[in-house]
């Protein structure tokens, strides 16, 4: 479960996100980054926010992954969006949550046990608020969690991979919306043998993958 606080951010989110697109090897400048939506993940401890948005720029669709903190990352500064000011809970460290152990591990439980994104609660509403993006993971594990390891992510065309101990995670950063991931996913096992994290959003026609659990 996630709590949203009704609050102002400065800068905010799609401002730190449009300065930081240009930056990477994935991104194609091809207009401004505009938000399709967003999905969240629980940190079970209640510190780490973490949220993924799915822009379009141009033709291509984007799917860019933050953690927010209240302190420091310690050696993420490679990856550190920038900082926000927050009118509930102040100063916020913003970053590429590829790089954060708390997103990635919730990222492989969402994939090895076919978790959806968390219920999103606004502050003092009873009601749980719908989520702009839908995920699911195609994983069935019931126990023998793997155990993970913090390791720096390399992105290169399109993908992020993260080594994470006895896991190998992939997340789409160009994500294909052409591609029809129900199909992948029932597709023989010796034809398809990674467990992912499928999506979808309004207009959206098909389940897309998102991420992957993938062989080390």
């Amino acid at each position: 479960m996630a709590i949203i606080h009704k609050a102002t951010l400065s800068p905010s989110k799609l401002e730190l996100i449009a300065d930081y697109l240009p930056k990477q090897p994935w991104f194609i400048q091809d207009g401004s980054p505009e938000l399709i939506g967003a999905y969240r993940f629980d940190d079970p401890a209640g510190e780490v926010g973490l949220e993924t948005h799915v822009v379009t720029a141009g033709e291509r669709v984007y799917q860019v992954p933050l953690s927010y903190r209240g302190y420091e990352l310690a050696g993420a500064e490679e990856w550190l969006l920038g900082t926000m000011d927050h009118s509930v809970l102040g100063k916020r460290w913003v970053y590429d949550a590829c790089a954060d152990p708390i997103y990635v591990k919730a990222l492989a439980t969402a994939i090895l046990t076919g978790q959806q994104e968390a219920e999103q609660f606004v502050d003092g509403e009873p009601e749980p608020r719908p989520s702009t993006v839908t995920v699911k993971g195609s994983g069935k594990l019931d126990g023998g969690f793997p155990t993970l390891s913090a390791s720096a992510p390399v992105s290169g065309s399109g993908v992020t991979i993260i080594d994470a101990g006895e896991l190998r995670l992939k997340v789409a950063r160009v994500v294909d919306v052409a591609a029809d991931a129900s199909a992948n996913s029932a597709a023989a096992p010796e034809l398809h043998s990674e467990l992912t994290l499928n999506g979808t959003w309004a207009g959206l026609e098909n389940p897309v993958e998102l991420a992957a659990v993938i062989r080390n």
